[in-house]
């Protein structure tokens, strides 16, 4: 018998979690990205900013969609939206809603 394959975000420890968003679990702007927002970095990543953040930033240097962004540091959505959050607020990222479809006259 093989053994299952982990599945992202699955395997990570709460504590890591914990960690990495500094305990929150939830940030105000939490609804400003959904898993197609584009995100698209302002700036290059600064010494000393969370592994994480310059991460997403050297990610985004062109537009770069929510859940590919937690595919990429294999963390879940939710802590990834709280990470895009605090560049977000910080002016180091700008997000871009995909535009919808127009309906067929």
């Amino acid at each position: 018998m093989t053994a299952p394959r982990p599945r992202f975000g699955r395997n990570d420890s709460p504590d890591r979690l914990y960690t990495v968003t500094n305990g929150r679990s939830r940030s105000n702007a939490v609804d400003t990205f959904d898993l197609v927002t584009l995100i698209v970095g302002e700036c290059d990543p600064a010494p000393g900013m969370q592994s994480e953040h310059a991460t997403i930033l050297r990610l985004c240097e062109r537009p770069t969609a929510v859940v590919e962004i937690a595919a990429h540091l294999q963390l879940p959505v939710s802590i990834t939206r709280i990470l895009l959050c605090d560049l977000l607020d910080t002016g180091r990222i700008s997000a871009r809603h995909p535009r919808t479809a127009r309906a067929a006259d």
